[in-house]
């Protein structure tokens, strides 16, 4: 049976922080100083300071872009018939696709604002982003949601959760922490130490995106589909058909970063 997690992490007077929140709260604060000395391996990209100013970027992005990506994607219907549904981000629904590309976005605007090499900028960015998605994974699994599809009773691990029903289910969310945070970051971290790497400015995120899409699509496998979407043409879910695009776009960011190598100072 599902361990009985309380979903409310604790208490600040009236205020009920959720595991959710403290999810996004302890990433961004594990990931910064990570990204800190990140930014200054050579060639070296940009200042403490400035990745200091990026961390409202970041979080705007990943708010912002999670909230949309998760109402244009997943319940466009729904949310274009109430419209005010969108702001009440205190009842759920994120997507990372969306996050993903609010982040984009936020580089973007960041790197031309403070006149950075915006691929290189990037390179020393993603490499900590799983941490927030093995963590975001963590917070789904307490709380209760985005279980499995149905498994074998005989599976060690199966779970029968309160809103799944009397099935025994995959814990998709566990799988989904060990593969697109733990596996990830150690493959980015370890790559992001690969001197040569560092050279190629834009196959760090190149890299990032198809490695995400990997990993999701393979715990797409496990993970019941949303009930307001479910299965699509060919047995695939939307998960599935979202990170097609993103894989495509690592493979071509891969492609071109290791064609263009630029031994240049980033920020010069």
């Amino acid at each position: 049976m599902f361990p009985g997690f309380d979903p409310v992490a604790f208490h600040v007077g009236p205020l009920a922080v959720r595991w959710y929140a403290l999810a996004y709260m302890v990433s961004f604060i594990i990931a910064l100083p990570i990204a800190k000395r990140l930014c200054r391996l050579s060639p070296e990209v940009a200042t403490g300071e400035q990745v200091d100013d990026f961390l409202f970027y970041a979080i705007l992005g990943v708010l912002v872009g999670g909230r949309l990506g998760y109402v244009l994607f997943y319940r466009p219907l729904d949310y274009l018939s109430n419209p005010l549904e969108i702001l009440k981000t205190w009842d759920g629904g994120m997507s990372f696709h969306g996050g993903a590309l609010g982040v984009i976005i936020a580089l973007a605007l960041f790197s031309w604002k403070k006149k950075l090499n915006f691929l290189a900028f990037s390179d020393r960015i993603v490499p900590v982003v799983p941490i927030g998605l093995g963590l975001g994974r963590c917070a789904n699994f307490v709380n209760g949601e985005l279980w499995g599809r149905a498994a074998s009773p005989d599976l060690p691990w199966a779970m029968v959760f309160p809103t799944g029903g009397p099935i025994a289910r995959h814990p998709s969310e566990l799988y989904e922490a060990l593969t697109e945070g733990v596996v990830l970051l150690t493959v980015m971290l370890f790559s992001a130490t690969r001197p040569r790497l560092r050279e190629h400015f834009g196959f760090l995120s190149g890299l990032f995106l198809f490695g995400y899409a990997c990993a999701r699509s393979f715990c797409e496998f496990f993970r019941q589909p949303d009930a307001n979407i479910g299965f699509l043409s060919g047995g695939v879910t939307m998960g599935q058909i979202l990170c097609i695009p993103m894989a495509m776009a690592g493979i071509g960011l891969m492609i071109y970063a290791l064609k263009n190598p630029r031994r240049a100072r980033a920020h010069a």
